[in-house]
């Protein structure tokens, strides 16, 4: 794990404390809230990394809280595996067209085994993915830079008020460049999802 993304955390985190100042009661994001804890996406190397280390430290503190979300992993993975559009020995994703188009119908009732069934937290929430830290308020997505909010925010908030409370995570492309740190010490390159991680 590139020690810098301890400083990439922080400044998504300062990025994001002022977005939910901006926002105000718009954000409605909170502890217990599982929206974006259930469907199956896309992880780089870095996340995963971080999770599995998430992992190693759970399993030292509370082994009992590790096993059970390792436990969550591979039931998930028994269920999404015949499925899955990627190499299915090694939970890396398939990048041509027809593999990801397969992907944004794949999986989207499947919950997180981060996810505790009993109190709606997550159980990696120090280690979570980039995409879990981002959700929730206006955030530019895709190759046209739309700017997508979870649909339980910003109710009552015209166009112009969500695009004053626009979240930029990270703008100097911070995580791109550990990111490919990583593929390039671990070898392992491409996306994954998060229960090829837990599961291991």
């Amino acid at each position: 794990m590139p020690q810098r993304d301890g400083n990439l955390l922080q400044i998504i985190d300062n990025v994001l404390a002022k977005t939910t100042h901006k926002s105000g009661d718009w954000l409605v994001c909170r502890k217990g809230c599982t929206q974006c804890c259930i469907g199956v996406f896309a992880i780089n190397q870095l996340d995963a990394v971080r999770l599995k280390k998430g992992m190693i430290e759970l399993e030292s503190l509370v082994p009992e809280r590790a096993a059970a979300i390792r436990k969550r992993a591979y039931v998930s993975l028994e269920r999404l595996k015949p499925h899955f559009p990627g190499n299915k020995k090694t939970g890396i994703l398939s990048s041509d067209e027809e593999a990801e188009e397969r992907f944004t119908e794949f999986a989207n009732d499947e919950p997180c085994p981060a996810l505790s069934p009993e109190t709606g937290e997550c159980e990696l929430y120090a280690h979570r993915p980039m995409t879990c830290r981002v959700f929730g308020p206006p955030v530019r997505t895709g190759e046209e830079g739309a700017l997508g909010v979870c649909e339980l925010c910003y109710h009552g908030a015209s166009p112009e008020e969500i695009a004053a409370c626009e979240m930029i995570p990270d703008p100097d492309d911070i995580e791109s460049k550990l990111n490919a740190e990583v593929e390039q010490t671990t070898g392992i390159r491409g996306t994954t999802i998060i229960a090829f991680c837990l599961a291991e």
